[in-house]
């Protein structure tokens, strides 16, 4: 049997109580709005806005209206190109974790490198890709491989953790292990992403948990660095951090604004 290796994270000191807080915030926003209320377009719109946010948070310079009318830059156009298929892939996240991450990079990464990179886990031959400003060395091929067989293995396994921390590990991990040649930032947010669906944290997908990440910007490559090499404060830190951007995803949400379709 697979050890749980999440629940000891959801136990650090106030990531448990941030968790809930944050689950709160999402509840309140889909209790007061009316789930069965959401349409498909409030959740279009959500993923159109988190995907800009996250192309902004990897250096992309396109506005909201030029995402909007398909005139955004490669970083950008890979970030909307997930939010067609998110949904679908959410459902796939606990049982096949990583075929799902690879789709991911296939969708992100089509407009940034040669089509042989596509959804292409590196190995050992290849250089490590350095497409998240600050963090750390990436590990070596094997090494990524083994942790990242040990995520996947943990995600198909029963967790008593709450589900924002089993989602920001996913992130961070990706983050850090970079297992593909490009677009590792905007992958690692859509695997957030599908887990808060997957998990019924936002099962509606109308937060915009990666307008989170853009507003703490500041802290983003610092809260990686640390969770990579900060020990168990480190990824406390983070995990706070991450409850901190649901939370802030939920007030970003089109349901809160007056005009979706504005800028």
């Amino acid at each position: 049997m697979t050890a749980d290796v999440f629940e000891p994270l959801g136990g650090l000191e106030g990531v448990g109580s941030a968790a809930r807080a944050a689950r709160d915030a999402v509840d309140v926003l889909l209790r007061d709005r009316g789930l069965r209320k959401v349409g498909s377009d409030v959740t279009a719109e959500a993923l159109l806005r988190g995907a800009h946010a996250s192309a902004a948070l990897a250096g992309s310079p396109s506005t909201l209206d030029q995402v909007r009318r398909g005139a955004g830059d490669p970083l950008s156009s890979g970030a909307v190109r997930m939010t067609g298929e998110l949904m679908g892939l959410a459902k796939q996240v606990d049982t096949a974790p990583i075929q799902v991450w690879t789709r991911l990079h296939q969708l992100a990464a089509a407009d940034l490198g040669s089509e042989d990179q596509l959804g292409h886990l590196r190995t050992s031959r290849e250089p490590v890709p350095d497409d998240i400003a600050g963090l750390p060395t990436a590990p070596p091929a094997d090494v990524m491989w083994e942790r990242l067989s040990g995520l996947a293995r943990a995600l198909t396994s029963p967790t008593k953790a709450p589900a924002i921390v089993v989602a920001a590990v996913v992130h961070a991990e990706l983050a850090v292990l970079r297992p593909f040649p490009t677009a590792n930032g905007l992958v690692a947010r859509a695997a957030e992403r599908c887990v808060l669906v997957a998990r019924g944290i936002d099962p509606v997908a109308v937060t915009v948990p990666e307008a989170g990440h853009l507003e703490l910007g500041g802290s983003y490559p610092s809260g990686l660095r640390d969770y990579a090499g900060g020990g168990l404060t480190g990824v406390r830190d983070w995990l706070l951090r991450s409850c901190e951007v649901v939370a802030l995803g939920a007030e970003r949400s089109p349901l809160n604004i007056s005009t979706p379709q504005g800028n």
